[in-house]
């Protein structure tokens, strides 16, 4: 996908609220965006250095944790005579710090895991996912356990003029998970063009020989676990403020099963692959939910990843990005026949 096709695209999105009103509609938008910054973040991970982390909504889960107890404020007790207060703090300062504790919680889970390779490297991530729900699940003083945190501030009542109705704040919300989405992408793409990112490939592509050539293996890779920790944080952080109210159950393992056929099937070790893969798998469920019963629903969903996986193994965009440059090459090369023959390009065979 070219620069110039990227934002158009972006400017498609951005154009939406002009020509849609559905609340709904927004609603499933939202979700799908972040879940789709979530995906890029473990594609970072998945795509760029071929380690399968499992447990990756880990840090979309201590995203949303954060920023709700920052926003809503809390205290701890440290000792018997000291306790932490911390007072509420506004919303977007509370993402701000999703973003950075999930980011270091990345560099402690990269340099703990990252010493060991293949399928030990999935346990220890499984495992710290299932470390930090049961955390989450039984701190009751902090997180009030299966209770939840409720009524977490909004990211949009700061700006005036959109809040008068449902409406505006789910198209308030939509900007803001669209203004972060493309900072995600902007910055996993810089990333990715840089020293760090020429790095991460050639990890993933041979890391002996990577090795061979000076390449700090340990170091890059926690690299790598610390930016991705940190956009993943920053998607559960928009989902702690869009949803307003964070409970147990956003370590569920089927958030990070979403995001990695998100991945998968849009192409991972592309750019565009997630966002492709996080569009269809998003939208996917909602069209379907309106014309099949459940059941059906799963089945056809199931069938659709199978039909990918094994028609395009290496996702929707290396396929199609494939198919377009055959196309190009073969009309290159029938111009250039064409002129070779002193024949107009621009004429038809009759």
């Amino acid at each position: 996908m070219t620069t110039t096709m990227q934002w158009l695209f972006v400017a498609a999105l951005a154009g939406l609220p002009l020509v849609m009103h559905d609340q709904y509609f927004f609603h499933v938008l939202i979700m799908m965006g972040i879940f789709t910054i979530g995906a890029m973040s473990l594609n970072l991970l998945l795509g760029y250095t071929g380690q399968l982390s499992l447990g990756h909504v880990a840090f979309f889960g201590i995203g949303a944790y954060t920023s709700a107890l920052v926003s809503l404020g809390f205290d701890i007790q440290i000792t018997e005579t000291y306790t932490f207060v911390l007072a509420p703090k506004p919303a977007w300062f509370s993402l701000i710090c999703s973003v950075t504790l999930a980011g270091l919680c990345g560099w402690f889970i990269g340099k703990l895991s990252f010493r060991v390779r293949g399928a030990y490297f999935v346990i220890v991530t499984i495992s710290f996912a299932e470390v930090v729900r049961l955390v989450a699940l039984n701190w009751v003083d902090l997180t009030e356990g299966p209770m939840a945190l409720n009524n977490i501030p909004p990211l949009a009542t700061a700006l005036p003029g959109f809040d008068s109705g449902p409406l505006q704040r789910k198209i308030v919300n939509y900007y803001i998970v669209l203004g972060v989405a493309v900072f995600s992408f902007l910055v996993i793409k810089r990333i990715i063009q840089s020293r760090l990112g020429r790095a991460m490939v050639a990890l993933r592509e041979n890391e002996a020989l990577a090795k061979s050539v000076g390449i700090d293996v340990t170091r890059y890779l926690v690299l790598a676990a610390i930016a991705s920790a940190a956009i993943a944080g920053a998607a559960g952080g928009l989902y702690a403020h869009y949803v307003r109210i964070v409970d147990p159950d956003v370590f569920l393992f089927i958030y990070t099963v979403t995001m990695v056929i998100m991945v998968v099937s849009g192409g991972k070790g592309t750019l565009a692959g997630p966002v492709v893969g996080g569009v269809i798998f998003g939208l996917l469920p909602e069209f379907l939910r309106g014309h099949t019963v459940p059941e059906v629903q799963w089945m056809i969903y199931g069938a659709l990843m199978i039909l990918i996986v094994y028609f395009l193994p290496q996702g929707i965009v290396p396929a199609v990005n494939k198919w377009w440059t055959a196309y190009r090459s073969k009309r290159d090369q029938v111009v250039a026949t064409n002129v070779s023959l002193g024949r107009n390009p621009q004429e038809q065979e009759g």
